[in-house]
């Protein structure tokens, strides 16, 4: 017992005290979210005791791993190994190759290498102290030894403090726990941090986390000194090492970040895990293999069932190859070259409108053009973030799990609007109002048959007011219309896709625009700077010459708000359309259920074009009724809703069912209909295997 002692818990007492610390902070942001969610979801006795005790076990899993680096560097450190020259060959070779991340071309130019940067930094500080450590005598090393202790403990207990109220933050925005969006941000760190920078009060959380931070570290000091000065043989510090990395090991192979989900409530469930674990978690799933996570067919079968579900009376399958969905699309009567301008908008939630019940009056524009539209208002997303919506209304695909084609590897020459309608003599267009590097959007537009123009396409006097999103709503619109008007005096016609940014955090634009002061950055003003700046592009479009032979398409890429009690809320990714051409659409409006996949097969159908096509989506404005069906899907939930039952498929292997409630979000769990599952994973089966099999490339189109 002696020995125990000695070895394990005085030499490796620091630690202990390091794990104490993330477990209170862990605890009391949980109980802080506890408080704060309440009152609106509505939490039972069961589902606290169960977030407390569960939400316990995972801290316990976060600390497994955070302790590592402080395991290692008690096991490792002794006066022996500054005189081995092996420890300086490691650590130039590990300073070589963060110098290579940070500053060469190790990582895709479109990423931020800020981080990297500031790793190399710390890398090169740390390498440049001990080796002044070599040349100095024991007694000097050691206060050394505990002074970068010091230090290093005094950082992690800030930044733990700091994430604390980080997570708050992201709870408010998301309704969630760290997931894949807060790993989609962390590769763009310019953007997310100027984002965070002006949206919240970052030097009051700053200070604030240092005050806190000063009585923790004071507590947790004592035991470096111990730690730095006991002196334990190799071995016996090798025996506590081993017990206490065995517990990350156990926790790598034997827990699932599901086992959070003890409860029908989405709300318990989060917060029952533990953000930091979850950020892990969701960086290791962000690609999930459909056919190793998610229940399957046979191929053939999922292929004969989508078949089925993709007849149409305007379309003709090119082959009776069963795992070929190729049709040609025919309408009677000559094609319609108008001008296709597609606008997505960010994060417009239906609720936004009038016509949906808001009475706050934000979107004036939008309510007085959906009279004269083509009015969609049983529209739904198919997932919760803009890369989602550009992967979708660019290649009219379910939702695959995992990243969005926009942001994988091999995403290049896929079969899209662009192509089909490059094939039909269109100029094809994306036009951003940040930078495009941003999201990969980019890469990914430009080698899918769009040219790409963003913010630096635009002259600083062209430019009225810029936050770290990007411009101005009207400026990104004013650049539109020059564009648009060059592509009109070379003759040809244009499909122009333009992406808004100023509806989202922190909710600023142009003074004087509304009657929404941008200081209040509320998220009411920035949907009614972007419904003006919508209004103000029409009208400025209607004075030029093209006008009257363009479509104009007006629909959200997600909703602003996604969560609720329920996995898949419906109510989280019910979104508006306006299909607006004064000179060629009679105004109606369209109450079917409609999916995202579904606008641009109903944008070629308007045009009248004759083409030949991969698409999932369907010309709604021809689909016979009862043939509808709607995808709505987060990074690994993908849900299918037909008939007014939901499906939801969900790793590992889960498929549910349930009665959605259209109007609350709510959901109520019923058996299984045979049938239903099977179109349900029928459709993300067979997306999944052409993707993984190289067969939506863009040799479709113009029917030969």
């Amino acid at each position: 017992m002696k020995f125990l002692k000695l070895s394990f818990f005085s030499k490796y007492k620091l630690v202990f005290s390091i794990a104490v610390i993330a477990i209170l902070i862990s605890f009391a942001t949980r109980l802080f979210l506890v408080i704060y969610s309440g009152s609106s979801s509505g939490l039972s006795f069961f589902n606290i005791a169960g977030i407390f005790f569960i939400g316990l076990f995972f801290d316990l899993c976060f600390v497994s791993y955070f302790i590592i680096p402080f395991v290692l560097h008690i096991w490792f450190t002794s006066e022996k190994v500054y005189r081995s020259p092996w420890k300086w060959i490691v650590m130039g070779i590990y300073i070589i190759l963060l110098a290579w991340i940070a500053f060469f071309d190790l990582v895709p130019k479109e990423y931020n290498k800020i981080l990297p940067r500031i790793a190399f930094g710390l890398v090169l500080l740390r390498y440049l102290i001990y080796l002044l450590m070599l040349w100095r005598g024991s007694d000097f090393r050691i206060r050394w030894r505990k002074w970068v202790l010091y230090i290093d403990l005094f950082v992690l207990i800030y930044l733990l403090l700091f994430n604390a109220a980080s997570e708050f933050f992201f709870w408010k925005e998301f309704g969630s726990r760290y997931n894949f969006i807060a790993v989609d941000y962390l590769v763009y760190t310019y953007e997310v941090a100027g984002n965070i920078r002006e949206s919240y009060p970052v030097a009051w959380i700053s200070i604030v986390a240092l005050i806190i931070a000063v009585p923790l570290f004071w507590y947790v000091r004592k035991p470096i000194n111990s730690s730095v000065k006991l002196s334990v043989p190799f071995l016996k510090r090798t025996i506590g090492a081993v017990i206490l990395l065995l517990f990350p090991v156990l926790v790598y192979f034997g827990v699932n970040s599901d086992y959070r989900k003890f409860s029908g409530d989405f709300y318990a469930n989060e917060l029952a895990g533990n953000g930091i674990y979850q950020f892990g978690a969701a960086f290791l799933n962000n690609e999930l293999d459909f056919y190793r996570f998610y229940q399957t067919i046979p191929d053939k079968e999922a292929f004969e069932i989508v078949r089925r579900e993709l007849a149409a009376p305007y379309a003709t399958f090119t082959s009776d190859d069963v795992f070929n969905l190729e049709r040609n699309i025919s309408y009677p009567g000559e094609e319609k070259h108008f001008n296709v301008v597609l606008i997505s908008v960010e994060s417009l939630s239906a609720s936004f409108m009038k016509a949906f019940g808001n009475e706050q009056g934000i979107t004036p524009q939008l309510d007085s053009l959906a009279q004269k539209s083509i009015f969609f208002t049983n529209l739904y997303a198919t997932g919760t973030r803009t890369v989602r919506g550009l992967e979708t209304l660019s290649l009219s695909i379910p939702p695959v799990p995992g990243q969005s084609l926009v942001r994988r590897p091999g995403n290049e020459n896929l079969f899209s609007i662009g192509a089909l309608l490059k094939s039909k003599g269109y100029t094809t267009q994306f036009i951003y109002g940040g930078y495009s590097s941003f999201d990969n959007m980019g890469y990914y537009f430009s080698h899918n048959n769009y040219e790409v123009i963003d913010r630096e396409a635009l002259r600083p006097d062209e430019i009225h007011y810029a936050n770290i999103w990007g411009v101005a709503d009207e400026d990104l619109f004013s650049l539109s219309l020059k564009k648009m008007d060059e592509d009109y005096k070379k003759g040809n016609p244009f499909f122009t896709h333009i992406m808004t940014v100023s509806n989202h955090r922190p909710f600023t634009y142009p003074s004087g625009r509304i009657d929404i002061s941008p200081d209040e950055q509320v998220r009411e003003g920035g949907v009614k700077y972007t419904d003006y700046a919508i209004g103000k592009f029409l009208r400025d479009a209607s004075s030029k010459p093209w006008f009257h032979n363009t479509i104009f398409v007006i629909v959200a890429d997600h909703c602003a708000y996604a969560a609720g009690k329920v996995e898949l809320p419906v109510t989280g990714y019910h979104i508006p359309m306006l299909i607006y051409s004064p000179a060629n659409i009679i105004p109606q409006v369209f109450d079917r259920e409609v999916s995202q996949i579904d606008v641009v097969p109903t944008i070629l159908g308007i045009l009248n074009l004759h083409y030949r096509t991969k698409f999932y989506g369907q010309d709604v404005l021809h689909l016979p009724p009862g043939s509808e069906r709607l995808f709505i899907s987060t990074y690994q939930g993908l849900g299918y809703i037909k008939a007014g039952k939901l499906v939801v498929q969900m790793p590992p292997r889960k498929v549910e069912e349930f009665i959605p409630d259209f109007k609350t979000g709510k959901a109520v769990n019923t058996p299984l209909t045979d049938s239903l599952v099977k179109q349900a994973i029928a459709y993300y089966q067979t997306a999944a295997w052409l993707l993984k099999n190289k067969k939506y490339g863009e040799e479709a189109g113009d029917q030969k």
